[in-house]
């Protein structure tokens, strides 16, 4: 999941990219709305996490541009205001939640992950290839009905995997859907992370590389 914070505090922007990196997700973020704007318009977003009060482009107006997009990411709108009738204007912009400041972190979580799973493209909550299932929800993984203990990119590498098969994935597009714009293009942090997860998926290998095309999960038969 790639999700873009649009908070113009930066300590506050800090402290939501790193513990949301912590969850998993890729975690891109801009400190004003023309910023947001342009990192829109160049990456594919899941969620955007957008502060209402923003320098640039204020928040109502970008939620609107984003709401406008024909494959849009999903809006969780932040606010000082907490009256209700700021919940309803921010809603009838085109957001898809609303949550107030202060808020506690693991609510916030709870709702991107929820938005994430609203979007019309969004498949099936848990997902099953080769004998593997995963439940993007729990943060579970089992093969054969083994428990596989997955770090945070693994797990992210392998989600990335099983939404894509049978096709192949560039080691580009893991690297955007799983890390987010502060990876190294020219890193091998792919091919370690894959190498670490063929390990623990087990035998009969399911991670098949195809030099010049990438990666791709299926069946052992296929």
């Amino acid at each position: 999941m790639r999700v873009l914070v649009v908070e113009d505090s930066k300590s506050l922007a800090e402290v939501l990219v790193e513990g949301l990196r912590d969850q998993g997700m890729a975690v891109d973020t801009a400190h004003d709305g023309l910023e947001a704007a342009a990192k829109l318009d160049l990456n594919p977003y899941d969620v955007v996490v957008l502060d209402r009060d923003l320098p640039g482009i204020h928040g109502d107006v970008l939620c609107q541009m984003i709401t406008d997009r024909d494959q849009r990411a999903m809006v969780l709108m932040l606010t000082a205001a907490g009256a209700p009738g700021d919940r309803v204007t921010g809603l009838g912009l085109g957001a898809d939640d609303y949550l107030g400041k202060p808020f506690h972190f693991p609510e916030l979580v709870l709702r991107i992950r929820a938005l994430a799973r609203r979007q019309p493209s969004a498949r099936s909550r848990r997902l099953r290839v080769a004998g593997i299932e995963l439940d993007p929800l729990r943060r579970t993984v089992t093969r054969d009905g083994r428990h596989l203990d997955l770090s945070v990119k693994e797990f992210g590498v392998l989600e990335a995997l099983m939404l894509a098969a049978p096709a192949f994935l560039r080691a580009e597009d893991l690297l955007e859907q799983v890390w987010d714009e502060q990876a190294d293009p020219f890193t091998n942090t792919v091919t370690v992370t894959v190498g670490r997860l063929r390990k623990k998926l087990g035998d009969p290998p399911v991670i098949s590389t195809t030099p010049g095309v990438g990666y791709r999960i299926s069946a052992p038969s296929d």
